[in-house]
């Protein structure tokens, strides 16, 4: 199936729920605040007829990301979908002897966050490894290791991820000996936060067979000692897979539990809908999930770019594309690092490395080549670039792609677009090209970044205000476990530009902040358009699913530093309330 552009078709229950009739999805139209034109159902009254709704949700303050009607009292919800959006006085007509009415006190709902780029399963998996997120030092590094060893039985392999290098001081990457001060009779392999590079003991290295004869793989680098030429147990970008390929696979039972566990965060944080970038393994495990009626919210799972062709559309047919729960969506694909470890792609050098611009992880040739076949097949395509070398080379690819196979609604993205170059931002949305962007990483990398850019390439960094000035769609999410799955963090993010605990005053790079509201918006109503499910998601109105997080504040009208430490108060998707804070 070809992302083309698609007719809305929506099933309604008539009267006494005896029939279901298909109508399509001819309401008005509506231009919201990032310019895009919304198919709407023709009206609550056609929509339902005045049966009684399942679920009525009144006295609320309820935030729509809906123009025509920005903020309601009251929704009526009868199975997956939200029947009518109103005051509390029209809602309540829906109420019937069978309807649960929940009271929410004044409560700031709004819908439910899309999480437009998460690893669900690595974060699952990681919540059954050694977590070595926000270790100060080495030595604290190094602890968290030792914490665990009698979990593990001899020679069992112990892996982990987390651990950040620019925290520490001096902020070095650690090595094998500093691992084989910790253990020599377990193999040991860690990822570095941004999953990029990673650092193996002199046990794993071995497994391996990795040596000093052992050739850089393309796109990655084994780092060797610079005297004797043996490796330094740091792998960066490909380079993990030397070692990784060896780390034994966890169980369908261990993945399914930490699949569980992340399952239950996403809930708890009110993340109603994920698009995922995991293995098909995991994608067979959300299905066995759906199947079970235990899957908590929806997901829309990438496939991997690099895959041959017939065995992409392969996995497209057996994935499908176009359940209300699961399915199948864009290739995703890497073309280069991350700032922290210096290996996202810079067209000039990095302003604290001279030496280095960088890893680009495919040839731009064989890229362009890739993007058009694979366009032509019909597939979204969501590319990884940081550096700005990176994100002009998937502009030019996209844009070889159009002249090669014509233009349609192909809503190609990028994720991160960390750095970008000032020529490129209009490239963006001259070739509609949707910026997946993860605001969290601004917090994170703000300690360093201007650093590793410099004053001039900082100004086109992690530029939100400038995307949308261009014209740009933003969709919104974490890159968990990268980062926290919490979408207050990205709030936060988008309307200070500073650190968790506050500073700089008045924020890095002030200029590119955006209000709460344009984050909430990017967050729902843009990740939804990301994903080809603007007309099903990402607002509050009637025909949409009721897929709704209700906080305890209003998150638009509360300092921003208050965000953080608000709680969600209760989740629902599909109607179905998969969360509730006791």
């Amino acid at each position: 199936m070809t992302h083309r552009p698609r007719m809305w078709f929506f099933l309604l229950a008539a009267v006494l729920g005896t029939a279901m009739a298909t109508r399509s999805g001819s309401g008005q139209a509506s231009l919201g605040l990032f310019g895009w034109c919304i198919a709407r159902p023709a009206g609550a009254a056609g929509l339902a007829a005045q049966a009684p709704a399942d679920l009525v949700l009144v006295q609320g303050n309820i935030y729509t990301v809906n123009p025509r009607q920005p903020r309601a009292e009251a929704v009526a919800i009868r199975g997956e979908y939200i029947v009518a959006v109103g005051s509390n006085e029209e809602i309540r007509k829906w109420v019937g002897p069978n309807t649960r009415v929940v009271d929410l006190g004044g409560r700031f709902a709004m819908p439910g966050f899309n999480d437009a780029h998460i690893h669900l399963a690595s974060g699952g998996a990681a919540k059954l490894a050694v977590d070595l997120s926000g270790a100060e030092s080495l030595e604290a590094f190094q602890e968290r290791i030792r914490a665990r060893l009698s979990d593990y039985r001899p020679g069992e392999w112990i892996t982990g991820r987390g651990w950040d290098h620019t925290l520490w001081d001096p902020p070095r990457f650690p090595t094998r000996a500093d691992l084989d001060a910790v253990s020599r009779e377990h193999p040991i392999l860690l990822t570095r936060v941004d999953g990029h590079v990673a650092v193996a003991n002199s046990l794993a290295l071995q497994r391996a067979g990795v040596t000093r004869a052992t050739p850089d793989p393309p796109g990655g680098e084994i780092q060797r000692d610079s005297l004797t030429g043996e490796p330094t147990g740091l792998l960066k970008e490909t380079a993990m897979g030397l070692v990784a390929r060896t780390v034994p696979a966890l169980t369908p039972a261990q993945r399914r539990r930490g699949i569980e566990l992340a399952l239950a965060e996403a809930a708890q944080l009110g993340v109603t809908s994920l698009q995922d970038n995991s293995g098909w393994d995991d994608f067979l495990l959300y299905r066995e999930l759906r199947d079970q009626g235990r899957l908590t919210v929806r997901i829309t799972e990438w496939l991997p770019f690099q895959a041959p062709l017939e065995q992409l559309l392969e996995m497209r047919r057996q994935g499908g594309v176009r359940d209300r729960w699961l399915k199948t969506g864009a290739l995703k694909g890497v073309t280069d690092g991350t700032l922290g470890s210096r290996t996202a792609a810079m067209l000039e050098p990095y302003a604290d490395d001279r030496s280095t611009r960088g890893i680009l992880r495919i040839p731009q040739d064989e890229l362009r080549r890739m993007v058009i076949e694979r366009d032509a097949a019909g597939f979204q395509i969501a590319l990884h670039a940081i550096g700005d070398l990176a994100n002009r080379a998937v502009l030019d690819a996209f844009e070889a792609a159009q002249r090669a196979n014509g233009r349609y609604d192909a809503r190609h993205r990028i994720e991160h677009a960390q750095v970008v170059a000032p020529d490129d931002f209009a490239r963006f949305a001259a070739l509609g090209v949707i910026a997946s962007m993860q605001p969290v990483h601004q917090s994170t990398d703000m300690r360093w970044a201007g650093q590793r850019l410099g004053p001039e390439r900082s100004r086109g960094a992690y530029a939100w205000r400038t995307m949308l000035r261009h014209g740009v769609r933003l969709a919104l999410g974490t890159d968990y476990p990268v980062e926290p799955m919490d979408p207050r963090r990205g709030l936060y993010a988008c309307a200070t530009r500073e650190l968790p605990e506050g500073g700089p005053a008045g924020g890095w790079v002030p200029e590119e902040k955006i209000s709460v509201e344009e984050c909430i918006q990017a967050y729902t109503l843009g990740s939804a358009y990301a994903e080809f499910e603007e007309q099903n998601k990402g607002q509050i109105v009637a025909g949409q699913y009721a897929d709704i997080v209700v906080f305890a504040e209003d998150l638009t009208r509360i300092p921003p530093r208050q965000i953080l430490t608000t709680p969600v108060v209760l989740t629902l998707v599909g109607g179905r309330i998969v969360y509730e804070k006791p």
